[in-house]
């Protein structure tokens, strides 16, 4: 009740329009703070970096791999029904008027390596990932509906927020996760949406589910329940990966579209959601053609108290030898198309979570690529802070 009327908005510049746009004492970054050190910095833990992961990159293709081998589907079959969702959202983002790129492209194009696709990170493709240059903003304006009765020029219907939720998983890092098919926070801050909006995922008539990687919407369909059959839009802007936006604004560009297409009659209603870093944290809200029957609450300070999801991390061990198994991986390529490091993550014997590089060898990289390989035997060892896994059989 502190005020009437917000107005949000939100900017993505990672388009270099010039060499200084990109430098770090660059106009572009004032207002952040020399000495900004928050929880949200880092996604990954000082060993995990050290084996290699440090960007989103490195590490949505390690829940790809998962999914793959849950599915227990071939390579082929594998990246048919990926670049078949991917195609779908290029499809989407071609109708967008301000998509960064409008021009649908098919699953083939996108899962297949070559020159103008080169292979970043097994199984991701250029096609596969967010489009990181792009110069897009953003705004929605929210307000009371007795305002809101003032403000409108009559162009569409009003559009009510119902309820939203957030949620973070108190397995953040992946070296911590159980469950790399799966998302605690995710789960959470969607059940609170609903409970809070008053209305169930199956009712709802879209969504736009946040997209920096194919797997974070495959995580957020099982989590959600929507069935890979379902009709409905999984996205309204044709995602991360077309319509472009890959920092931290994203979220707004599918609510503001969401709010478009609920005001101009499209559909009834719709969720939109966003995640941070791993999918360890994760955000929900639900639009509407109708107003809520319940009040919306202060859910934001609630949520920031008491965010945690799911159980405890897994132990680990920080330098492993001898015997375990893996429980995923990729394969992180150079510039060149060449394959620079795997990155493995397993369990020992005794149940302790490890991150290790695999030998660099071609014939290991091949076994790697052809078909999925966790649940594989590991030998480990450990030197001067580096693990190293081995194929055991």
């Amino acid at each position: 009740g502190e005020a009437e009327t917000v107005l949000i908005c939100g900017a993505e510049t990672y388009y270099p329009r010039s060499a200084d746009a990109v430098r770090g004492d660059a106009g572009l970054l004032q207002g952040i703070p020399a000495d900004y050190a928050s929880d949200d910095a880092v996604g990954s833990s000082e060993l995990e970096q050290a084996h290699g992961l440090s960007l989103p990159i490195h590490g949505f293709p390690l829940f790809e791999n998962a999914l793959w081998a849950r599915s227990g589907l071939s390579r082929e079959a594998w990246l048919a029904r990926v670049g078949a969702l991917w195609s779908g959202f290029s499809a989407v983002a071609a109708t967008h008027p301000n998509a960064w790129t409008r021009a649908p492209v098919d699953a083939a194009t996108i899962t297949t390596p070559g020159p103008d696709n080169r292979p970043i990170c097994f199984p991701y493709t250029k096609r596969m990932v967010s489009l990181v240059m792009a110069d897009l903003g953003a705004a929605v304006i929210m307000s009371t509906a007795r305002r809101a009765g003032a403000l409108r020029d009559g162009a569409g219907a009003p559009v009510y927020f119902l309820g939203g939720a957030y949620a973070r998983d108190r397995q953040r890092f992946f070296i911590e996760k159980a469950d790399y098919t799966r998302s605690p926070a995710m789960a959470q801050a969607v059940r609170s949406a609903e409970s809070r909006a008053g209305v169930a995922a199956a009712e709802l008539e879209c969504f736009d589910l946040y997209s920096c990687f194919p797997c974070a919407v495959q995580v957020a369909q099982r989590e959600i329940g929507i069935d890979a059959q379902d009709p409905r839009p999984l996205t309204l802007t044709g995602g991360l990966g077309f319509f472009g936006g890959p920092g931290s604004n994203y979220a707004l560009h599918g609510i503001a579209t969401m709010a478009e297409a609920i005001a101009a009659g499209r559909y009834r209603n719709g969720m939109a959601t966003a995640l941070g870093w791993f999918m360890h944290k994760y955000a929900a809200g639900i639009y509407s053609a109708t107003p809520g029957t319940a009040d919306l609450r202060d859910a934001d300070l609630t949520d920031t108290a008491q965010p945690d999801a799911g159980a405890p991390p897994v132990p680990m061990v920080s330098a492993p030898a001898g015997a375990g198994v893996l429980d995923t991986y990729t394969i992180i390529y150079n510039r060149a198309q060449e394959p620079g490091c795997s990155l493995l993550y397993g369990h020992t014997p005794d149940g302790l979570r490890f991150v290790a590089n695999g030998v660099h060898d071609a014939d290991v990289y091949a076994e790697l690529t052809a078909s999925n390989q966790i649940g594989r035997r590991l030998t480990l060892r450990s030197r001067d802070g580096r693990n190293e896994a081995a194929f055991a059989d």
